[in-house]
């Protein structure tokens, strides 16, 4: 055999070896798990984090925590804001001009600061955006989405707050830490967005003004390697956007 055609042999077994290694991994919703997997561990659960392709998910979610920085403002996406601000214009919400924006967000900021002093809930302002960070140890217990009954007086603070200042779109975000399978995460941190949006509804904010989503564990605003971190990462976001005409 020619010097050739092993040459064209060897390629050929590297390429087979080659793809059946990346069939192996699995695919699905951002490297998630589906089909007949074991059931997942509880959220928060301490374990040996589960190994994936050499680097484990607490590693690789200190990487993307790395990459994001402080993680706080919009997950949805522009269009998802261009539809809900249509939405409200159509509902007679009015639009914000020029400086009249910052001036308006500022006077919001002031007031949800003073509202929430002293409840664990961090406000972070990132241009003409306001985002609550509300961590779960004050909003829900060990792997619930039922919201505790105490921070109750903080979200009614809330709401109110919103209907006072109603041109802004809402987006409530849910995320969690890493451990635990993708989907059982990503389904978590959706329920979790939806308790936190649902109450604030039902104490009469328009809900014409929400977007609710669940990020699952791929925002990481810490390492998932130490317990301190993976209890910053379990949280629920609030990012008020500014309707502008």
């Amino acid at each position: 055999m020619n010097l050739f055609k092993q040459s064209a042999i060897a390629m050929a077994v590297a390429g087979s070896m080659l793809l059946t290694g990346c069939m192996s991994t699995g695919g699905g919703y951002n490297g998630g798990y589906y089909g007949n997997q074991p059931p997942p561990p509880p959220q928060g659960q301490q374990g040996q984090p589960q190994q994936q392709g050499g680097m484990s998910k607490t590693s690789k979610g200190a990487l993307i925590g790395a990459a994001i920085g402080a993680a706080a403002g919009l997950l949805s996406g522009g269009d998802a804001t261009e539809r809900r601000q249509r939405a409200l214009v159509g509902v007679g919400v009015g639009g914000l001009t020029g400086g009249a924006i910052g001036a308006y967000q500022d006077r919001q900021e002031k007031i949800l600061r003073e509202r929430t002093a002293g409840s664990g809930v961090d406000v972070v302002r990132q241009g003409d955006n306001i985002t609550l960070n509300m961590p779960s140890g004050i909003t829900f217990g060990f792997d619930s989405s039922n919201l505790d009954p105490g921070f109750y007086p903080v979200l009614d603070n809330v709401a109110n707050t919103l209907q006072e200042y109603n041109q802004t779109i809402i987006e409530v975000a849910g995320h969690t830490d890493s451990v635990g399978t993708d989907s059982y995460n990503q389904a978590l941190s959706e329920r979790r967005a939806n308790a936190v949006g649902n109450y604030l509804m039902s104490r009469g904010v328009m809900r014409d003004r929400f977007i609710i989503v669940g990020a699952g564990e791929s925002r990481p605003i810490a390492s998932n390697d130490t317990e301190s971190g993976r209890a910053q990462n379990r949280r629920v976001e609030i990012t008020l956007v500014p309707v502008r005409s």
